[in-house]
C-alpha cells in the first residue's frame, strides 16, 4: 500500500492543478541568451525536465519504499541569536532543506526561505516537515538579502518571502522570479533580478547569479517560465557556494575557475532518482561537483527536512561522506540550527545515525 505522505503527494499534485491552473504568471519577454520561444533553457539542450507525470504519480503511489521518512522527529539544534553574536567571523547554519543562514563579512543572508510546515501550494497537504525550524522566522538576525536560486516550492515558499517583505528585506532572485515576488505584493524596490553571470554589490559582499542545471514552474502551465540559479557570494575574508538545484554539469568547472576557490560549498544532496540524471545530482555527483568548484569545505544541503523522492532520508550524507573518502575531501554535516564557522574543519558528529538505526528497524 502506499504510504500516507505519498497519498498526500498525490492529492496536493491534483489540488495544485485544479486551483493553480489560472495562476500562470504573465508572459514577459527577457533579453536573455537562455530565454527562447517564451521559455528558459539550460546551456546544455539535452538536459530537459522530463513530462511523465503519470509515471512519476504511479511509482509514488505503488512502488515500494523503505526509510523515505524517519520514525519520529530528527535531532536539531535550537538557535538563538545571542549564540550567533557571540561567535565571530563568517559562519553558515542550516536552517532545513535548502534553507542556510550566512554571516557574510559581518552582515547575515538567507538563502531559500522555507520556514513553513509543508512544501507545498497549500499548508494542509503535501510533503511534511521532519523536524522544526531551529528558530523562528521573526526570531531571525536582521537580514542583508534573501538569495532565491529558483521557483519550486521547496525553495520558493510565499508566506515566509512576505513576512520577510514585511520588515523591508532585499531579495536577489534569478530573471522572472523577482517578478513573481512583486505580483505577490512585494515592493519593487526590494527586488533585484539577475541573469547567469551577472552580479550585484551589497555592501562588502558581491553577489554572482550564476549557471545551474534545473527547471522551473509552480503550476501545469508555467514551466519555465522563469530562470533558476546558482550564486556565488564574495565577501571581504571568505568566498561561498550556494548550489540551489541542479543536475551535475560542467558549469561547476566553470564557476571554479571565476570564482573559486570557494571556502564553504553548499551543495544539493537529496532528492536525487536514477531518472532525474540533469536536474538533480547524485550524492557522488554533489561531492565532484565540490571539487570542481574548487571548494575547501561542503556541507551537503536539500536532505533530511522533506521527502522528496524514493531513496532513504538518511542515504545522501552517507553516500556524499563515502565519495569524499576517496581523496579526503572535506564534507561537514552539522546538526541542522549548529552554527559552523567559514574555514572550519568538517563537523562530524553522525547525529543522523541513531535516527537512520531507528528507522530501519522499524521495517523489520
Amino acid at each position: 500500500m502506499p504510504s500516507k505522505a505519498l497519498i498526500t503527494l498525490l492529492i496536493c499534485g491534483v489540488s495544485a492543478m485544479t486551483f493553480f491552473i489560472y495562476t500562470r504568471q504573465p508572459e514577459a519577454r527577457w533579453t536573455s541568451e537562455h530565454y527562447q520561444d517564451g521559455h528558459f533553457h539550460n546551456s546544455n539542450a539535452a538536459a530537459k525536465a522530463g513530462n511523465k507525470v503519470g509515471r512519476l504519480l504511479y511509482r509514488f503511489l505503488f512502488e515500494k519504499r523503505i526509510d523515505s521518512t524517519p520514525t519520529s522527529p530528527i535531532p536539531i539544534q535550537p538557535l538563538q541569536l545571542a549564540e550567533l553574536e557571540s561567535k565571530r567571523g563568517d559562519l553558515a547554519v542550516r536552517l532545513g532543506h535548502s534553507t542556510v543562514l550566512l554571516r557574510l563579512s559581518g552582515r547575515y543572508w538567507l538563502t531559500d526561505p522555507v520556514f513553513t510546515e509543508r512544501a507545498s501550494p497549500v499548508q494542509w497537504i503535501g510533503p511534511k516537515r521532519f523536524h522544526p525550524a531551529p528558530i523562528p522566522l521573526e526570531a531571525l538576525p536582521e537580514l542583508s538579502g534573501v538569495i532565491l536560486s529558483h521557483d519550486h516550492y521547496d525553495h520558493l515558499d510565499k508566506a515566509s518571502v512576505l513576512s520577510l517583505a514585511q520588515k523591508g528585506t532585499a531579495f536577489y532572485a534569478p530573471l522572472g522570479v523577482g517578478r513573481r515576488l512583486i505580483q505577490w505584493g512585494v515592493a519593487s524596490k526590494q527586488v533585484t533580478e539577475l541573469d547567469w553571470w551577472q552580479s550585484v554589490q551589497a555592501g562588502p559582499v558581491t553577489l554572482v547569479a550564476t549557471p545551474a542545471q534545473h527547471f522551473s514552474g509552480r503550476t501545469l502551465t508555467d514551466r519555465n517560465s522563469t530562470l533558476w540559479a546558482s550564486w556565488a557570494l564574495l565577501g571581504e575574508h571568505s568566498r561561498i557556494f550556494f548550489s540551489g538545484d541542479s543536475g551535475y554539469f560542467n558549469g561547476f568547472s566553470q564557476i571554479g575557475e571565476r570564482y573559486g576557490p570557494f571556502d564553504l560549498t553548499l551543495i544539493e544532496t537529496g532528492a536525487y532518482d536514477q531518472g532525474w540524471p540533469n536536474i538533480h545530482m547524485m550524492p557522488e555527483q554533489s561531492v565532484q561537483a565540490h571539487r570542481d568548484l574548487k571548494g575547501k569545505v561542503m556541507i551537503p544541503i536539500h536532505n533530511s527536512t522533506f521527502e522528496l523522492a524514493f531513496h532513504p532520508w538518511y542515504e545522501p550524507v552517507e553516500r556524499a561522506l563515502a565519495e569524499a573518502h576517496r581523496d579526503g575531501q572535506n564534507v561537514s554535516v552539522p546538526m541542522i540550527g549548529e552554527p559552523v564557522g567559514v574555514g572550519e574543519s568538517a563537523r562530524l558528529s553522525y547525529w543522523w545515525r541513531p535516527k537512520a538505526i531507528e528507522s530501519m528497524a522499524h521495517q523489520l
